[in-house]
């Protein structure tokens, strides 16, 4: 697969974009798992252009997370214009419009999956971010609105013609959130549909290694992207990739190792932001990792309430002497 000048290995994972979730810290620990592409926290392309600071934080990429696309929001094309030519000079590698937020503040202003009912201004949006930059545009988007409007195969060969030079594809609509199942049908169709020459990256409920080849295999994607999980998971960009080129599982950490894993972007969160933000920004993390442990109701509730490290570290030491 082959995006402007970045040449990605074969059958690529991504990292999909997630609010509060896909900060610089989380990154890099996904990358030390050798995700192949991975994407910014979404950014308002309106907060953006009245140079916010919190949003231009956003934008912050290092050289060792390459290739790194850095993911842009609104409904306005002159904003997400403008925010395109602010993002570019972050110097990711690709600049990726949000066709696929489904929560309400987002869609139902008109943005992220909102705009999959004015095809039209989807298109002009992806013209104008595409005139604004000199780097690959690309999009991510989902199914359509709802089961009546399900019109993603027409809706990706007009992306592909206004400029986008890949596609990602959520398999659910918006009316279903992140419920039910994704349908991976549809986006076998458009990658299959001979119109279509850009990279179509799948996304929705890739959860094992075993599911990740059996939709390459059976859908014919370039890529599939993994969101939520990798949450409180982040090795799972290494499960996947060791089955893929071996055919054999590798094992995953160990819960001790897991939480030293966890730790490190705990601390690193914490210096990124700073200790109670940081900590915030990883309990759902830190709920994910230890979901299914036996009697585990009371250090959750007492994880869940710490705002420090050290109390932190005092709910981590009894999970090791409980659990390991």
């Amino acid at each position: 697969m082959k995006i402007g000048n970045v040449e990605f290995g074969d059958r690529p994972i991504v990292l999909a974009p997630m609010e509060d979730v896909t900060n610089p810290p989380f990154r890099k620990c996904c990358k030390s798992y050798g995700v192949d592409w991975m994407y910014t926290e979404f950014v308002s392309s309106d907060a953006l252009v009245r140079n916010v600071e919190k949003t231009k934080k956003k934008l912050q990429i290092e050289e060792g997370e390459r290739p790194v696309s850095i993911q842009i929001y609104g409904k306005d094309p002159e904003a997400l214009a403008g925010a395109a030519k602010i993002a570019e000079e972050a110097r990711p590698d690709f600049i990726d419009i949000n066709f696929g937020c489904p929560v309400r503040k987002i869609a139902g202003k008109g943005a992220g999956a909102g705009l999959l009912q004015n095809v039209p201004l989807m298109e002009e949006i992806v013209r104008k971010v595409v005139d604004a930059v000199d780097i690959p545009v690309t999009t991510k988007t989902r199914l359509g609105w709802d089961e009546d409007t399900k019109h993603i195969v027409e809706v990706a060969e007009r992306l592909q013609d206004a400029g986008s030079q890949a596609l990602a594809i959520h398999g659910r609509t918006r009316a279903q959130m992140y419920k039910g199942e994704a349908d991976w049908t549809l986006i076998g169709e458009v990658k299959n549909n001979q119109r279509m020459h850009i990279p179509i990256i799948g996304n929705g409920d890739i959860t094992s290694p075993e599911i990740a080849e059996e939709y390459f295999n059976k859908y014919g994607v370039d890529a599939v992207m993994i969101g939520r999980a990798c949450i409180g998971r982040p090795w799972v960009f290494k499960e996947i990739r060791h089955y893929l080129d071996t055919g054999e599982k590798w094992e995953a950490p160990l819960l001790g190792e897991q939480i030293d894993i966890l730790r490190s972007q705990i601390v690193e969160a914490s210096d990124w932001l700073d200790e109670r933000r940081g900590i915030l920004h990883m309990r759902r993390h830190m709920a994910q990792m230890f979901k299914g442990l036996y009697n585990f109701k009371d250090l959750r509730i007492q994880m869940l309430r710490a705002n420090t490290l050290e109390d932190l570290d005092i709910v981590f030491n009894e999970i090791r002497n409980r659990y390991c």
